[in-house]
């Protein structure tokens, strides 16, 4: 087994069309950010790369990985990925940018044992151009209780998040539609952000904490379906979170693929 490196690129933001934002320099400022903020999922994928470079499709069958952001990573800015507590299954990560600021930190592992992966439970699948509510405490609660719908998804080349770095030739190999093409993983912990937001209209929302098991590797052009539950509802310092459990499966055949816990910031508290 391959041991994982440090590394060092150059953030890049695939967000700038989306409906969430806080990935716009206007939002993002309105907000007392300097800019745009690069998605917390792309930022994850930076702390995941040195796995993903070093294990491959073993990493993605059997990885998992706890990741926080703490502070915003901005479209442009160099940034170093510095590991420490390094073994050839596991390491720790720190995501310092140009301006010394850490913004993120990650434990990444390779799990011998595999928890029990979940199943899928058949949740209502969402429809093109459905009614979606705009989000509340009292909306959360509701979906808690009730139950959400399930998202679906498709991996290919021409999704935004086919690349996490402005070059796709800088992605680790086993990422690269001239290679594997497997699924990468801001496009991942991606299914997180869409399964939320399609289920409860949010703007502007923060992604800040994932807890993720891999199953499997998804194949390029694979369809999936994500279920979700809302686990938790919190204040903190004027903004208020939402702790939700997310299940990616193939569509085709039920199997899991990806089991995440997503904390995020639904609500931040007002400008200024």
């Amino acid at each position: 087994m391959r041991i994982a490196q440090d590394w060092h690129a150059t953030a890049f933001n695939q967000a700038t069309e989306s409906s969430n934002q806080i990935h716009s320099d206007e939002m993002a400022q309105a907000y007392g950010f300097k800019g745009a903020l690069v998605p917390g999922v792309t930022v994850s994928s930076y702390l995941v790369h040195p796995a993903a470079r070093a294990w491959g499709r073993d990493w993605l069958s059997r990885g998992m990985a706890h990741i926080e952001v703490n502070r915003p990573l901005y479209d442009g800015y160099p940034f170093d990925v510095t590991l420490t507590d390094v073994t050839d299954s596991s390491y720790r990560a720190t995501l310092v940018d140009q301006e010394g600021t850490h913004c993120a930190t990650g434990v990444i592992r390779l799990n011998d044992e595999i928890p029990e992966p979940p199943v899928m439970r058949g949740d209502p699948v969402m429809k093109r151009n459905q009614d979606i509510p705009p989000v509340s405490h009292d909306v959360l609660e509701r979906m808690a209780r009730e139950g959400m719908h399930a998202l679906p998804a498709r991996w290919s080349a021409e999704h935004n998040m086919s690349a996490y770095v402005a070059d796709p030739g800088a992605m680790a190999p086993v990422h690269r539609f001239d290679g594997e093409g497997l699924a990468n993983t801001a496009f991942m912990l991606g299914l997180t952000n869409w399964v939320l937001a399609g289920n409860t209209y949010m703007n502007p929302w923060v992604h800040i904490q994932t807890d993720s098991q891999y199953y499997a590797a998804v194949e390029r052009d694979t369809d999936l379906l994500v279920e979700c539950a809302i686990e938790d509802l919190f204040d903190k310092r004027g903004h208020q979170f939402v702790d939700v459990m997310v299940d990616a499966y193939v569509r085709d055949t039920g199997g899991a693929v990806m089991s995440t816990r997503l904390r995020a910031i639904y609500k931040l508290r007002p400008p200024g």
